[in-house]
C-alpha cells in the first residue's frame, strides 16, 4: 500500500459549522410556537438546513467477569455500538430524533454526540429505519414533529418556492 502525502481529504460538508441554530429555523419555530406560522413554515425552514443526529453508544454484552489482581479488580471486556436514537411516542408511532444546535441536543443528552447532516438527510435515514416522524428538539425550546407526509417531502428533495408577489 502506498500513501499520497499530497493528497487532502475534502472538506466536511459543515466544516464552518459551530453548532448554531439556522437562524430561519429558529425564527419558523418560535412563529410556530406563538400560533404565528405554521407547521408548513417550519417545514420550508427546515428543507434548507442541516439538523444534528444524535448518537450514543449502545451496550452489546456487558462486561465479562472481573478479573482480580492485586492492588485491585481489573473490569473485563465488553461490546458496543454507536447508534441513532428514536424515539415512540404515546400513540406508538416511532420517530428519529434530530436536534436543531448543539444548545437543544445537550438539554436532551450532553453525553449524546452530534452528526451534522442536511435535513433531507435526516429524513432519508428516518424513512430507511421505517420511523413515522423526525422529531425536532425533543427537550425543548420548542418541539416540533415532521409528520409522514413531511418527511417523505424533505427525503424527495422538496424545496419551497417564492408565490408571485411575495418574496
Amino acid at each position: 500500500m502506498t500513501v499520497d502525502l499530497n493528497k487532502t481529504l475534502p472538506p466536511a460538508s459543515f466544516g464552518d459549522d459551530d453548532g448554531s441554530v439556522d437562524p430561519a429555523v429558529e425564527s419558523a419555530l418560535s412563529a410556530y410556537e406563538r400560533g404565528a406560522g405554521g407547521p408548513a413554515d417550519v417545514l420550508a425552514a427546515l428543507a434548507g438546513s442541516r439538523v444534528l443526529v444524535p448518537v450514543v453508544s449502545v451496550l452489546d454484552e456487558p462486561a465479562d467477569v472481573a478479573t482480580p489482581i492485586p492492588g485491585g479488580v481489573v473490569a473485563g471486556e465488553k461490546s458496543s455500538h454507536m447508534a441513532a436514537v428514536s424515539t415512540i411516542g404515546r400513540d406508538g408511532r416511532r420517530g428519529l430524533l434530530a436536534f436543531t444546535c448543539m444548545e437543544t441536543l445537550r438539554r436532551w443528552n450532553p453525553e449524546a454526540r452530534p452528526v451534522p447532516v442536511s435535513t433531507r438527510a435526516a429524513a432519508e435515514s428516518a424513512l430507511a429505519d421505517s420511523a413515522d416522524a423526525l422529531v425536532i428538539d425533543l427537550a425543548g425550546p420548542v418541539l416540533f414533529s415532521v409528520d409522514a407526509e413531511g418527511l417523505r417531502a424533505l427525503a424527495s428533495g422538496y424545496r419551497p418556492v417564492a408565490v408571485w408577489g411575495q418574496e
